[in-house]
């Protein structure tokens, strides 16, 4: 299948309808159809409709999707069939709880290692994951061709270790920090602003409040 271009909008929604259908039991939902999804996600219908026809053929009238093909479909799209190595910089709280999360690997993310730059930390192992000293993040990530870096590090670190995966050859920087970094345009970085998600929450739900 030749794909679209899709807007971000419907990529946040792409894992949202993975994660409903692989929640279904396999021998009790074989087809699956938009207006399902909908209702089970409280999204419109017609936009499901919309977002899966842009990565999967797979759709019939009053038939729906074969279940399994479209988790496949889903998955191809995203890239979650062909596991990318990553590591993270700053072993830390935050650091500390996405290596603890094993659910990464379902979504084609395998972390390989973490680095930090804290004596008591360095040498220790998070959730099988060995924790080395930040000065060897650079070679090991040349040497294993390490394409995503992690950064979860104070913002007056941030940029250096930026500066420093980016000369690694790494090529996409999920980034925690509360700063923006500043990489060539062959580097794509995805920021996750907490200030910027708590803003809108209390935002919408001042309006919410403002109507009862």
């Amino acid at each position: 299948m030749i794909y679209k271009s899709i807007s971000t909008q419907t990529l946040q929604r792409l894992p949202m309808y993975l994660n409903y259908l692989k929640s279904l039991p396999d021998n009790q939902t074989l087809n699956i159809s938009a207006t399902t999804i909908a209702e089970a996600l409280k999204f419109n219908d017609v936009q499901v409709r919309k977002d899966l026809a842009m990565i999967s053929s797979g759709g019939r009238p009053k038939i729906g999707y074969i279940t399994k093909n479209l988790i496949f479909d889903i998955e191809k799209f995203l890239g979650y069939d062909d596991a990318d190595s990553a590591v993270i910089a700053g072993a830390g709280g935050l650091g500390r709880t996405l290596l603890s999360y094993d659910g990464f690997s379902k979504y084609g993310l395998d972390i390989i290692a973490a680095f930090d730059i804290r004596e008591d930390i360095i040498g220790t192992t998070i959730n099988g994951k060995k924790v080395l000293s930040s000065d060897k993040l650079k070679d090991l990530c040349s040497r294993m061709k390490v394409r995503i870096g992690i950064i979860a590090v104070p913002a007056s670190e941030a940029q250096e270790i930026c500066n420093t995966m980016v000369e690694s050859g790494i090529l996409a920087i999920w980034n925690f920090a509360p700063v923006t970094l500043y990489v060539p345009d062959s580097v794509l970085v995805q920021n996750e602003d907490m200030a910027f998600s708590l803003a809108k929450l209390s935002k919408n739900l001042s309006r919410k409040l403002s109507f009862l």
